[in-house]
């Protein structure tokens, strides 16, 4: 079929702006449509590295992400098409550097090295672990929204609101403007995310690859594009080069994946083919096309062998081998808070580290791990009490959660089994230390019961004077660990009073 540049280059962008928008446009409303048909999760659902690795790793089937098998099928169908038409990421990396480089790229050994990631992924889960599922591409775009792009908007309008409300005239569209905005794409409180870091510092070191080779990161290192283009190298739409081949190679230096072999007769590889079709388009003979094909590309230097497996088996088993030498079970880290009735083990082997938990917590509460569940729970959500308290009858992390890392319950049991315990210090804590009368934790304890109580405290003050002070008691039997008097502790810095791992649990 002939190629024409109205016909493919303007659906093709015009698919990727729409794709574009949607993803961000889930991001964005994702507290609104928490349960309905469009929400955060919802490309998740069509992932077939976290779909397959989350089943192997869990040993079992989730039904809720077997439409990642459509994906797999439509590939099968009609070669990477997710890669070059949808992936957001993809998108953003052509958009930032649209122009062809003159000389062309051939395939090399160096499009081989995505394979052994995905089979390390792939061996890794065998075992229980997604730690390498932080390089999945769909989970990087929804951790960068949730983490970064979102709280840095909220972030940088907040403090423009505050330096333009001087100015009488801007006060009513100001307030207009918060009014639509907050709750929705901004958040209505600020959040903060100290490991949001290393998520900026993986797309920024993305994109800075994109400069140095044009997606350098969809030819190398993406697992997923690994995955697909294992696929795609059975599809039935590929590529072919007819007779009428002139040689030029302006189909091989238009090529943004390196895809096309000059020393071939311009031939390609299905499965490095994104199915951009610009060389279709750019071909002066008209020598290209994308027709039917029963056959399965192979013969590649770059294609994984015996050596590759048995490096991304060895390595899987040595990395997991660190990662659980580092971190000592029976004294986890008093930090590590997860969310309501959540297992640690099956959380380690569920989690995708996708944020969408993050995104949808109202206190922004919840926070990607750095090093309190250790190198094997990074990414993987903590509870963090002074940021924000986890809501005595929110369920929406669970909810959200798209793998059952975070499980899904009821209101009434939510806290049967209690997160942490509140202890007091009494060298900050204010009518503790005798500097003033403050009941603020105990206004603020949610649980029916109380499981903060008042107790007469005397001490001697500084004049030498005994005082008394009504001081915070906190009733272990009573505390779930929500996280409410931690947060709202008026105490500067770290509060007087802090939720921990219960150390008798």
């Amino acid at each position: 079929m002939v190629i024409t540049t109205s016909t493919t280059r303007r659906l093709r962008r015009t698919a990727q702006i729409v794709a574009f928008i949607l993803f961000v446009i889930l991001a964005v409303y994702a507290p609104l449509t928490l349960g309905g048909l469009l929400s955060w999760e919802l490309p998740l659902r069509f992932d077939p590295l976290a779909a397959m690795s989350s089943m192997i790793a869990q040993r079992r089937w989730l039904m809720h992400l077997l439409p990642a098998a459509l994906l797999l099928a439509a590939t099968l169908l009609l070669g990477r098409f997710w890669c070059g038409w949808l992936c957001p990421i993809g998108s953003l990396l052509d958009w930032l550097r649209p122009r062809p480089s003159q000389q062309p790229d051939e395939p090399s050994a160096w499009h081989g090295i995505k394979y052994g990631i995905l089979l390390a992924t792939l061996f890794a889960a065998l075992w229980g672990n997604l730690t390498l599922l932080v390089l999945d591409p769909l989970t990087i775009w929804m951790r960068a929204l949730s983490t970064t792009v979102l709280p840095g908007a909220t972030w940088l309008v907040t403090h423009a609101q505050h330096a333009l409300y001087p100015i009488a005239f801007l006060r009513e569209p100001l307030l207009a403007l918060d009014g639509a905005l907050r709750g929705t794409w901004l958040g209505v409180t600020q959040a903060y995310y100290a490991p949001a870091a290393l998520t900026v510092g993986l797309l920024l070191a993305i994109l800075a690859l994109n400069l140095i080779k044009r997606r350098a990161w969809c030819r190398y290192l993406c697992p997923l594009g690994a995955l697909l283009s294992l696929t795609a190298r059975a599809a039935l739409l590929k590529r072919t080069v007819s007779k009428d081949c002139t040689s030029c190679g302006a189909c091989a230096r238009s090529c943004r994946m390196g895809a096309i072999d000059p020393r071939k007769a311009f031939a390609s590889d299905s499965g490095e083919c994104i199915e951009c079709m610009d060389c279709a388009v750019i071909c002066p003979a008209q020598a290209i096309s994308f027709n039917k094909r029963r056959h399965i590309d192979h013969g590649y230097v770059y294609d994984p062998g015996r050596r590759q497996v048995l490096g991304a088996l060895g390595a899987s088993l040595g990395g997991l081998a660190l990662l659980k030498i580092g971190v000592n079970p029976s004294s986890p880290n008093i930090r590590r808070l997860r969310p309501p009735l959540v297992n640690e083990q099956e959380l380690l082997s569920a989690c995708v580290r996708c944020g969408a938990c993050l995104r949808v917590c109202p206190t922004q509460g919840l926070a990607p791990s750095l090093n309190e569940a250790g190198l094997e729970g990074i990414g993987t959500p903590i509870l963090i009490p002074r940021q924000g308290n986890c809501e005595y009858t929110c369920t929406a992390c669970g909810r959200v959660c798209p793998t059952g890392a975070i499980p899904l319950v009821t209101p009434e049991i939510k806290f049967s089994v209690p997160i942490g315990k509140a202890y007091i210090d009494p060298t900050v804590c204010i009518p503790w230390s005798g500097r003033g009368d403050c009941i603020v934790c105990e206004e603020m304890c949610p649980v029916p019961h109380k499981a903060i109580t008042l107790s007469e405290h005397t001490v001697i003050n500084s004049s030498g004077a005994s005082v008394s002070h009504l001081a915070p008691v906190v009733q272990y039997d009573r505390c779930v660990g929500c996280g409410l008097c931690e947060h709202k502790c008026p105490v500067k810095g770290d509060a007087a009073i802090r939720v921990r791992l219960d150390p008798l649990s």
